[in-house]
Parts: C-alpha cells; sequence; structure tokens
C-alpha cells in the first residue's frame, strides 16, 4: 500500500504561534536571579537575548503571537510540511494501530530547527542587532540558525559540542557553507571554556558547557545576541507551527491522535507537535497521551529531579525551574547529540510535574534498530534524534497489536540522517554500544543541584 500524504496550501501556514503558558493550569515558575533568588522580569534579559524573544519568553497571558509576515515568507520555502500515514511500517508490524508521522526533514536545514531559527534572526535583524552566537550538540540547530541568520544578514558563530565536532565533520560543513564560525567546546577562546579545560583537558562537552561560551561571547561583544534552538519558552512558541498544521492535516485524515510522540532533549520538537493538541486536553477535556523519548543515558525526565537549576554549566543562565540531572552533568557520547542536555524546559517540567505528559528512555542500540526498520518500510533515513521518537512509536504500536486496539499515534520526524551516516556506520559495524549511567552517578550530579537550591 502507498505512502499517503496529507498536504495543506502554502496559504494554511499559520499565522500565530500558540503561547500553552496561556492556558495551563498552573503556570511555570518564575525564572530567578542566582545571586538574589528573585523573580526575573523580562528587561532582566534583554542583555543576552532579543527582546521580542525575552518579552515571549515570560507571556503567560496571550494565547496566540502573531508570526511576523516576513518570517512565513521564510516558512513558505518548506511550508507546510507532510503529514504521513506510515501504512508500511504499520504492515511490518502487524499492528492495527495506524501510525502518522510529521516530516520536519524536508526544511533546508533538514529539521524542525529552522522553525525557530528564521523566528530569531528575524527578531534580531530589527532590532538592529549584527551577530547572533549559539551552541549546538549534533549540530542542526547550528545549521539552522546558520542558514536563518544568511537569509537575514547576520553573522553568526556556533560553538559546536567538541564530541560532535569530531563525530559530525559533514554538520560542520553545513554551517560553514551558511557562512558561519564554528568552534568545538569546550576551547580556549572564552574563560568559561578555558575553566572547564582547566579541570580536564580531555573534556568532550556538552550542551551546558557550549551555552556557556556563547552566551559569554555575546554578553562580551558588542551588537550580539544569543539564540538558543531548545529548553526556553519562545523556542518552544516558534515550533507549535508543527502541530498547528498537524491539526488541520488529522481532520483531512479523518482522524485525531490517541498519542503523540517525540524525542526529547530540551523540549523544541515536543512541545512543537504536543502543545497545539494538549490545548485540547487541558481546555476540553480530551485524553490525548503525549510520551517524550529521551535518551536511556541521559535521563533527566525519567530519573531527574524537579528543582531550580542553571541552564549551563558554567552558572551564567537565570536559574530554570525544571526537571534536570544537575548542570554539571556529564552525558555520555552518543551519537544523538541533541539529546545530551541535563535539562527540560519549564514549561515541560510543570507540565510532567502536572500529569499532562509522560516520558520514556530509550537505549541507543534500540533507537537504531527502530531508525532502519523505519528507513526500510517508509523510505527515509532518521537522525539519530528521530530514531527515539519511532522507538517509542513502535513500542506503543506493538501494545496495539497485543490489545487489539486501532489507536491513532502521531510522532514527529524531527529530522533526517543523511548526514549522520558515520553513526549508521557505528550500529552495523557492531561498534556502537549502549551506555547506562549509575544511580551513584545520578546522586552526585543531583546533589550538586540539591546544594544550590538550598542556599
Amino acid at each position: 500500500m502507498k505512502q499517503k500524504k496529507f498536504l495543506l496550501p502554502e496559504s494554511e501556514i499559520p499565522t500565530h504561534y500558540f503561547n500553552i503558558q496561556a492556558v495551563m493550569p498552573n503556570k511555570p515558575l518564575p525564572f530567578l536571579n542566582p545571586a538574589t533568588k528573585e523573580p526575573l522580569k523580562a528587561e532582566d534579559l534583554y542583555p543576552i537575548f532579543c527582546k521580542a524573544c525575552a518579552d515571549q519568553e515570560l507571556n503567560q497571558t496571550d494565547v496566540w503571537i502573531p508570526i511576523p509576515e516576513e518570517v512565513r515568507e521564510q516558512y513558505a520555502a518548506y511550508r507546510c510540511t507532510p503529514l504521513v500515514r506510515a501504512y508500511e511500517l504499520e504492515k511490518a508490524l502487524g499492528t492495527p494501530a495506524h501510525i502518522y508521522f510529521k516530516n520536519e526533514s524536508v526544511s533546508p536545514a533538514g529539521s524542525h530547527k529552522l522553525n525557530s531559527a528564521l523566528a530569531q534572526a528575524y527578531y534580531a535583524k530589527e532590532q538592529g542587532v549584527t551577530n547572533l552566537t549559539t551552541e549546538t550538540g549534533a549540530g542542526q540547530w547550528g545549521g539552522a540558525l546558520s542558514y536563518a541568520t544568511k537569509k537575514f544578514g547576520i553573522d553568526c558563530a556556533v560553538y559546536m559540542v567538541k564530541v560532535s565536532y569530531e563525530q559530525k565533520p559533514y554538520r560542520r560543513s553545513i554551517m560553514q557553507t551558511f557562512g558561519a564560525a564554528i568552534t568545538p567546546s569546550p576551547s580556549m577562546s572564552t574563560r568559561a571554556g578555558k575553566d572547564i579545560l582547566t579541570k580536564n583537558p580531555t573534556d568532550q562537552g556538552s550542551l551546558g558547557s557550549a551555552i556557556s561560551e556563547a552566551i559569554e561571547l555575546a554578553v562580551s561583544t558588542p551588537n550580539c545576541k544569543y539564540a538558543l534552538g531548545s529548553v526556553l519558552n519562545h523556542v518552544c512558541l516558534h515550533q507549535t507551527v508543527i502541530g498547528l498544521e498537524a491539526e488541520k492535516q488529522m481532520e483531512l485524515a479523518g482522524e485525531y491522535p490517541d498519542i503523540v510522540i517525540a524525542c526529547f532533549g530540551g523540549g523544541s520538537n515536543f512541545s512543537g507537535i504536543a502543545y497545539p493538541f494538549m490545548r485540547h486536553n487541558i481546555l476540553d477535556g480530551k485524553k490525548t497521551r503525549f510520551i517524550a523519548a529521551e535518551p536511556y543515558s541521559c535521563p533527566k525526565l525519567t530519573k531527574g529531579k524537579f528543582e531550580y537549576d542553571f541552564g549551563d554549566e558554567a552558572g551564567m543562565t537565570p536559574l530554570l525551574p525544571m526537571y534536570t540531572l544537575g548542570h554539571t552533568f556529564k552525558p555520555a557520547s552518543i551519537h544523538a547529540g541533541g539529546l545530551r542536555y541535563h535539562g527540560a524546559g519549564v514549561i515541560m517540567s510543570q507540565l510532567l510535574k502536572d500529569g499532562f505528559m509522560e516520558a520514556v528512555d530509550i537505549e541507543q542500540l534500540d533507537s537504531f534498530k527502530a531508525g532502519v526498520l523505519f528507513a526500510q518500510t517508509e523510505g527515509i533515513i532518521p537522525a539519530p534524534e528521530s530514531c527515539h521518537a519511532i522507538a517509542a512509536t513502535i513500542t506503543e504500536a506493538l501494545k496495539c497489536k497485543e490489545s487489539g486496539e486501532a489507536k491513532t499515534i502521531l510522532f514527529n520526524l524531527s529530522g533526517h540522517g543523511f548526514v549522520d551516516m558515520s553513526a549508521y556506520d557505528s550500529y552495523f559495524s557492531g561498534e556502537m554500544q549502549n551506555y547506562h549511567v549509575s544511580e551513584a552517578d545520578l546522586a552526585r550530579f543531583i546533589t550538586s543541584a540539591d546544594e544550590l537550591n538550598a542556599k
């Protein structure tokens, strides 16, 4: 049976972002100034972020935020993205479940990350900012921001987690093609990087350390701001174009999801596909389940603790109320570099705490096994991060096979893996391994966050 795609015309590109903060029964706790422990105001974030992004970050009242027309024009290069019924995967699994995926891999950057990158680059340009700095794990966000800044005529500097810089050379090439300057992190170019390397000269880096370096560069460089690819509220806001489109496309398909699934690093693609549907659970009594699929080696949702912690390793960010493994947590060098982050976004942390979503952790080998099956049945090689969502989807589909229930499952294919083939080489050669973090190590890193909250 052939794939069936549910496409919308360009005119159906959303005109507004959906702000879930405005409808949440329990609003996220405030960001805190780490020195005073006082709640932050939007203007406290202006030295780091563009003003528009800082204002969106703390907006808990406006349900709908207009999308600038210039951003919508850029979205038109690849949106609306396809919603696809995965008939061949269903057949291979022998499941009565109906499996759909939203294909965000069709963007020029190859992932969903461009949805926020274009918005942030536009807001920077409108403010007169000439430089943006950022971090990137696997390179999807760095590639997306490099593309977006080139579109809006802004310079871009990217700190790429060192292990990914070495594992994924073609991700570097993509960023360089769009004119960005790339530095492996931790580096000797910032105080934060020097401090990390002084403690451990062979440190392979983390998203936390790369964030520290990018923020330091932003606040010390004239007319420069910091752009983040996940975790923060305004980033998740921009990604809701995914779910808003998917709502209309599911309507065309004549179905509504019983389960919505996405991989989870900081939360950007999960929020994008989940929030628009979740509003119907909150406001209309729908019973859709929302499942975040994270790596077994970096289990902030399944084994972390909800408390205030820094968003970066050096402690340069405000204190964020989130599920965390501790900001000094050193994740294993898995190939899903975009999921190697110690904390979860504050909105998703509150939603998990309140029972609106759930989480599962996926072993690295299981994720690639699922990704290979998806490639063989649906013809798209998924990014290592997306493989986690596929693995969780397969688990739920097989449960339907056991029970005989024909549930409708929707997952977000956050990106393709065409420049991640070295990871697949590692899987096929048998060199890839699972990484487990011990309870003792988890307790040690979380303890550092406990001590921070006790001060």
